[in-house]
């Protein structure tokens, strides 16, 4: 069953049935063979909704940890502008082998793809993006807990791969500095996303919880206190599945790892069920920018910069 197409004009809703066809199928034909290494994928159709409900055909979307580039895809095929920034070389690469994907199939594709850590967006980004964003879509990343995928091997098991972000000795990689560091980077992503923020535009962050050693890390809810911390104000928590809703039930779509975890925790007797939904937090920026916000981009001059752009991208 295939959800049914969003407009502008249909009513919000606080959970967003995005897992009605298999990530695989969301992807089909958009997306480049390389792109399913990546360890962290955002579900297509997470954007899709957020870029249909929070902006109008034209305006910019950003994502400043881009990834394989599903934000800035998804957009470009709605009619959008995007921009985006990744820390890893490999996945700008992809990101733009996915836009210009993109463009060989007839779109008018009008994005950047910027290589940088977006812990530095007031001088990675030029200055003609200052308030111009109506929309961020992005999720931060999930270090060790991303569950990449598997093979299995006569007389070896399970072997899992592309489950890992890039060097896992880079220290300058979110995914690999820790909690708690991580979530005070992420709050400074997040602040230095207001000078790009139109007044009034909005933040989705696409979050799951995950377990460690059985027990649950709220990671929404400290996502949520990080957006405050920024200055930020929350409009909503949504649900975005990741089952496939039916008349009568949630049809799973967990991966192998998230099954064997669940089975082997309930055959030792801890009744845990599969995760079969992402939270989206929607922030709004203010409407009047406080002193803070837009006197800081406009001082400092970007750094060198690796940019990567479509031949029709924005102009910088």
């Amino acid at each position: 069953m295939n959800a049914a197409p969003h407009t502008p004009d249909d009513p919000a809703v606080s959970v967003w049935t995005t897992a009605q066809s298999s990530p695989a199928a969301q992807r089909k034909n958009k997306y480049t063979p390389e792109s399913t290494a990546h360890p962290a994928k955002m579900l297509p159709e997470i954007v899709r909704h957020a870029v249909t409900h929070y902006t109008k055909p034209g305006e910019l979307v950003l994502d400043p940890m881009c990834g394989i580039g599903t934000t800035l895809v998804e957009a470009v095929r709605l009619g959008r502008r995007a921009i985006g920034v990744e820390y890893e070389p490999h996945w700008v690469q992809v990101a733009q082998a996915n836009l210009d994907l993109a463009r060989d199939q007839g779109l008018d594709v009008d994005a950047r793809v910027f290589h940088g850590d977006a812990r530095q967006l007031l001088t990675l980004l030029p200055n003609d993006y200052v308030g111009q964003v109506a929309l961020v879509v992005t999720s931060p990343p999930y270090g060790p807990s991303t569950h990449g995928q598997v093979v299995v091997a006569p007389g070896e098991g399970v072997q899992k791969y592309h489950h890992l972000y890039g060097n896992t000795l880079d220290r300058g990689n979110l995914a690999n500095i820790g909690h708690h560091r991580l979530l005070a980077g992420f709050t400074r992503i997040l602040t230095a996303l207001r000078t790009f923020l139109r007044p009034g535009g909005h933040v989705a962050i696409t979050i799951r919880p995950w377990r460690e050693h059985a027990e649950l890390i709220d990671l929404p809810a400290q996502i949520l206190t990080c957006g405050r911390n920024a200055g930020l104000i929350p409009v909503e928590r949504n649900v975005a599945l990741l089952a496939r809703a039916t008349d009568t039930d949630l049809v799973a779509r967990g991966s192998f790892f998230q099954r064997d975890f669940i089975r082997k925790q309930r055959d030792a007797g801890l009744p845990l069920h599969l995760i079969a939904h992402e939270d989206v937090l929607v922030f709004r920026q203010p409407l009047h920018p406080t002193p803070n916000t837009h006197a800081t981009a406009h001082r400092r001059t970007p750094r060198d910069r690796t940019v990567h752009s479509a031949p029709q991208g924005l102009a910088a």
